[in-house]
């Protein structure tokens, strides 16, 4: 019944996750919300590769495979397989206190993980905090995939709505050729803020600049009346 498992041992560098769709946390059923619109429908156009062209890849892959990590392909035509995920962290996480254990150490590991080619992203970041038992919020984190070319390495940050299983497939096995990292994101102080906080922070900013500007024009308006009632005084006729 569990939605996740370790095949290893606690310390063990690498972990194990089942590609259940009840281990990863799921959008509401319904019509999509506003501004969601492009996201559903980029999930229903996630169809990059026919399914004939899926299953030629997919076989292809696992004939390259030297681990034992293969890819499985399902009659609906999704699949299934392991990503590897290096973790680059510049300080330790903040866990939570009541999980009554330790959280493993997750800097500097290699985690594998078995996912779909349905998960996102978003996904799998939510999923290695939640191993880890980070209580910080997922916006703190981004994937990038390393991509190696001509003796030089190139990293790249991946969109949350990007298939990470897809971009293994396409560049096979060969962790040399593409490999995934998970690094801390370096936001704005605003960027921690929701959407409608920051909308509340422009009208308060709207309102304290027009409180200025009022009372820049009263100033000036005194200072206006004053210098005009000298003029008459000096201009004074006798």
């Amino acid at each position: 019944m569990s939605s996740g498992y370790s095949s290893l041992e606690e310390d063990s560098e690498d972990f194990f996750f089942t590609a259940r769709t009840s281990f990863f946390r799921r959008a509401p059923q319904g019509k999509p919300r506003a501004g969601q619109q492009d996201v559903e429908k980029e999930k229903e156009t996630h169809n990059y590769l026919s399914k004939e062209e899926i299953k030629e890849k997919v076989h292809k892959y696992n004939s390259a495979v030297t681990d034992k990590l293969k890819m499985t392909l399902n009659s609906n035509g999704i699949y299934t397989g392991f990503i590897k995920v290096q973790m680059e962290l510049c300080k330790p996480p903040q866990t939570s206190p009541d999980s009554g254990k330790p959280a493993p150490s997750s800097n500097g590991c290699m985690n594998t993980l078995h996912i779909s080619s349905t998960n996102t992203v978003g996904e799998v970041i939510e999923a290695l905090l939640k191993k880890f038992l980070v209580t910080e919020s997922p916006a703190k984190f981004a994937l990038y995939k390393r991509c190696h070319r001509e003796d030089q390495v190139y990293a790249c940050k991946l969109s949350d709505r990007e298939h990470p299983l897809y971009l293994r497939l396409v560049a096979g096995p060969r962790t040399d050729t593409l490999s995934f990292v998970l690094r801390e994101h370096e936001i704005g102080e605003w960027e921690a803020f929701s959407l409608p906080e920051l909308q509340n922070f422009l009208r308060i900013l709207d309102k304290e600049e027009d409180e200025q500007l009022q009372s820049l024009k009263k100033r000036y308006a005194a200072y206006r009346q004053k210098l005009e009632e000298a003029l008459n005084e000096v201009w004074k006729p006798d």
